[in-house]
Order: C-alpha cells, then sequence, then structure tokens
C-alpha cells in the first residue's frame, strides 16, 4: 500500500470513525440529559460496559490482533484463507454462546467485580437486569468483528468502518422513542445494545457475501490452524484482559464516589473521540498492511507504513490532547449541561477529562507500535508489558485516592498508558529497520509538538479574555465555537508554515479521498 493510498485508508476509516462518534455523542448528551448522574444512568453503563469489555478480548482487541495477521499473510500466499475464516468464525460462535450464557447466570458476580460501590443501594439490582439484557451483545459483536477483519485484510474499509454507526444511531432512536412512548428508558437502552449488535452483523454478513465471500455452516472442530491461532492469540487475550482489570480498577474507586462512574464515564466518552477517529483507524489499516509487506520481506515499505501511521497519528492527536485539556470545562459545559446533568457535573467531569487528556496521545501510539509486534505473531511482549502498565495502574489508581479522589482512576491510566508506550517503543529495538523512526518522522514531529503548544497558549488566552461568556446558556455554544474554530486556524498555520506538515501531501490525500 502506498503512503497516499495509506492515508486514504486512515481517512476512510477514521471519517466513519468521526461520524459514529459524533452520533454516539448525541446519544451520551441525550443519556446526561435524561438520567444526568443518577442511579439508572451509572446502572446502564455499568451493564453497558461489561460486554464491551469481554468484547476487547473476542473482538477488534485481542482475538483479531492474531487473526487478520494470519488471514491476511493466507490471502497473500494464496492459501485457503477462506476456508481458515469459517473454522475461526464458527468456533468463535460457539464459545461465544457458551460463555454469554454463564454471562447471564453470573451477573450479579460481574456487577460486583465491576463496581462493589453498588452493593446495598439500588444501583446493584438495576445493573443486574440491565447487564443481563445487554450481555447477548457481546456474541453478535465478536463475529461482527471477525468478519470486519476478513474484509479489511482485503483492503475493504468502508463497510467496517460504517458499521459503528448503526450502533449509536439505533440507541439514539430508541431513546427517542422511550421518551416518546414513556417506555423503562434504562430497559429501553439495554435492549437496544443486543438489538444493535445483531443489526451490525447482519450488515457486515451482508458484505462479505456481495464480495464473493461465504461463511455456509461448519460444525466447530479444532484444526491445526486454530491451534496456532489459540497459541498466538492466548498472550494477547491474556494482555487484553489485564487492560480490563485496568478499567475495573477505575471503576471500583469510582463507585464509592455517588456520581463519579457518570463523571468518568462521560469524560472517556470525550477523549475516545479523537482516539477513536484516529487510534482505531491506524490499527485497523496499518495491521494488515504490515503483515502482508512482512510476509513479502518489504521492509522499506514495512518501515514506512509504521512511521507514516505515527506520523499521521501525532499530527491528529497532540493539538487534540492540548485542546481536551485546556478547554475541558467550555466543552464539557456546552455538550451534556442541560436537564438532569447540572453544574456540578460539568465540573467533575471536566476535571476528568483534563487528566485523560494526558494520556491521549499514548493511548494513540499504542495503536501505531502494537502492530509491529503483531504483524511478526509476537503476542507475548505486549502481554508482559502489559502486566507492567497494570501494576502501575492499580498502584496509581488506590494510592492516589487520598489525594485525589475519584479522579485517581484517571490519573492512573494516564501515567499507566505512557509506562506502556515506553515499553513498546524499547520493544521494538531488536526489530530491524522496519521499527526505525526516518529522518522525516524525525523533523517532523518536534513541529508538531511546537505548533500544538502554541495552540494551546492562544486558547488559553481566548478562555481568559472571554470569562464566564463560555459557560453562559445562550452564548456558551456560539463562543466555544468560534474558539474552536480559530484554534483549529492558528494550529493548522502553525504546523504549516513551520514544516510540520506538506500542504501538498495533505491536499492531495484528502482530494484522492474525496
Amino acid at each position: 500500500m502506498k503512503p497516499i493510498r495509506l492515508v486514504r485508508g486512515f481517512l476512510t476509516v477514521g471519517l466513519w470513525t468521526l461520524l459514529s462518534r459524533v452520533v454516539g455523542f448525541v446519544r451520551d448528551v441525550m443519556i446526561a440529559n435524561y438520567l444526568g448522574s443518577g442511579p439508572v444512568a451509572e446502572a446502564f453503563l455499568i451493564a453497558q460496559s461489561l460486554p464491551n469489555m469481554f468484547r476487547r478480548f473476542f473482538a477488534e482487541g485481542a482475538f483479531n490482533m492474531a487473526f487478520v495477521p494470519m488471514f491476511a499473510k493466507k490471502l497473500e500466499a494464496g492459501e485457503d484463507a477462506e476456508g481458515f475464516a469459517r473454522d475461526a468464525y464458527w468456533g468463535m460462535a460457539a464459545l461465544l454462546t457458551v460463555f454469554s450464557v454463564i454471562g447471564h447466570f453470573a451477573m450479579p458476580l460481574l456487577v460486583l467485580a465491576m463496581a462493589s460501590g453498588f452493593a446495598g443501594d439500588e444501583r446493584f439490582g438495576l445493573a443486574v437486569v440491565l447487564g443481563q439484557i445487554a450481555f447477548p451483545y457481546i456474541l453478535f459483536i465478536s463475529l461482527t468483528a471477525l468478519l470486519s477483519g476478513v474484509l479489511n485484510a482485503m483492503g475493504r474499509f468502508f463497510a467496517t468502518a460504517v458499521v459503528p454507526v448503526v450502533m449509536n444511531i439505533f440507541l439514539v432512536g430508541a431513546m427517542v422513542a422511550a421518551v416518546w412512548f414513556d417506555w423503562d428508558l434504562g430497559r429501553t437502552l439495554a435492549w437496544s445494545v443486543t438489538i444493535s449488535g445483531v443489526l451490525q452483523l447482519l450488515f457486515i454478513w451482508a458484505v462479505l457475501r456481495q464480495s464473493g465471500f461465504r461463511i455456509p455452516f461448519r460444525r466447530p472442530r479444532l484444526t491445526p490452524e486454530l491451534k496456532r491461532l489459540a497459541i498466538i492469540a492466548a498472550p494477547a487475550v491474556l494482555a487484553g484482559g489485564v487492560v480490563q482489570i485496568n478499567l475495573i480498577v477505575g471503576r471500583q474507586v469510582a463507585s464509592f464516589t455517588e456520581g463519579a462512574v457518570a463523571w468518568l464515564t462521560y469524560a472517556d466518552r470525550l477523549y475516545q473521540l479523537p482516539l477513536g477517529v484516529v487510534g482505531i483507524a491506524i490499527g485497523v489499516v496499518l495491521l494488515p498492511d504490515l503483515s502482508r509487506r512482512l510476509r513479502a520481506g518489504d521492509v522499506a515499505g514495512s518501515r514506512e507504513s509504521f512511521n507514516r501511521g505515527a506520523e499521521f497519528a501525532m499530527f491528529l492527536t497532540l493539538p487534540a490532547a492540548v485542546a481536551l485539556s485546556v478547554i475541558a470545562l467550555p466543552i464539557i459545559t456546552v455538550l451534556f449541561e442541560r436537564g438532569a446533568f447540572t453544574a456540578g457535573d460539568s465540573q467533575q467531569t471536566a476535571m476528568a477529562l483534563a487528566v485523560y487528556a494526558l494520556g491521549l496521545p499514548a493511548f494513540v501510539l499504542h495503536k501505531a507500535l502494537q502492530p509491529l509486534y503483531y504483524a511478526r505473531e509476537d503476542t507475548r511482549r505486549p502481554f508482559l508489558f502489559a502486566v507492567v502498565s497494570m501494576v502501575v495502574n492499580v498502584v496509581a489508581a488506590v494510592g492516589l485516592v487520598p489525594v485525589f479522589g475519584f479522579l485517581a482512576a484517571a490519573a492512573g491510566t494516564t501515567i499507566s498508558s505512557w509506562v506502556m508506550v515506553w515499553q513498546l517503543w524499547r520493544g521494538t529495538h531488536g526489530m530491524g529497520e522496519a521499527a526505525t523512526l526516518d529522518s522525516r518522522f524525525r523533523r517532523r514531529v518536534p513541529r508538531i509538538v511546537v505548533a500544538s503548544l502554541v495552540m494551546g497558549a492562544f486558547l488559553w488566552t481566548v478562555t481568559a479574555l472571554l470569562g464566564d461568556t463560555l459557560l453562559q446558556p445562550g452564548l456558551r455554544t456560539p463562543a466555544l465555537a468560534a474558539t474552536v474554530v480559530l484554534g483549529m486556524g492558528v494550529y493548522f498555520a502553525t504546523v504549516l508554515l513551520i514544516g510540520g506538515m506538506s500542504w501538498t501531501e495533505l491536499r492531495a490525500a484528502i482530494r484522492r479521498q474525496r
């Protein structure tokens, strides 16, 4: 994949992910408006997080990190890639059907594992019921992710980038219907999660069939190829488990402060916007591309793909991190402060967002660095790195509670993310030329940092001059919009002026995307 085509792949996935996240924001704003940070909101957020936590094991996370390189290499070599995908699909379907049944009956224990602070109040019973309704989502979304991996390895990114939009649109529509028909909002949202998983799977299945790829039923069996996949995937699954432990620690810390689960979740959703747009785009496009290049022995091409992916990540992520830190409160106020979501909720959520934003570049760099390992079918070292990061997160999240309260959960996540980046980068030193930074990356990234800091200084000055205007109803939305647009103008003008990005290359990539 040529550099311009690689960037075009990033843009395809990134733009559709952006649309999905924007619709997701509409969903979160509606939840905040109707439920605020109350018990139903916290119960649903925990219930929804359970299948989303386990999808990191079976879906776009650990399992796919092992499956996609193997499938891409078989596709490149002309081997029986379709048979391999079929065996993996029906094997996963059988495994997750059993897992979903177990999860349904074990829901009280799962809720306690996620938020033991709920025990003894109404949030616990609500979370159990809503969790049982939403948990089957893990089956449908994991199968969707596997079929999406097949399409990505074939270089077809459009459909897989579109499908996440389905869930968010469906949830928004369900909330509108619930309010219109006076349905129970918590149960409506939980049922919408599961039904949206079915719709996503049907959509990807149809696209795959249209591509001439068939997944007819086959009795699940443990083939030699699946055994090899399991061996490769096991450390990645364990690494995914470590990451989820980090999330559980954060939610446990938050569950002992009333409202904190909601504050952290809304802040997490906001910083996940640039993380999703950039990080997911890089992970989806870069892994199959590196796998094919390594199979073909293209060291120079592998280095080019890695460097352009990391450069693209820094170009979009660093200014986003600075902006989310500097104008966190105006952003939260404009997006969430209405209905049941109060000014006090805005203050707490904004502080969490500012802490999370400090780790945003690290989270995106994970997506650029991890494919260097997974494309080589090396899942063991990322697992070991994740264990170290987990220990750091637990110590920070628990140890900082007396100082920062519920914000310790966000601080632990941010600190551990940078520790993970340091380990991933240090581990690439033995990979040869394909994992080295080229002169263009070393020249441009410092300039991107400078441009981001210039933008941050501009945003800080503007917010100081505007004062409470950014927080007053009626004025805050246009004031924030103008501030953001001007900040983006300052950043792009500065980065182009000092050579952090080439206008010719950026314009060519956008023109090809159109």
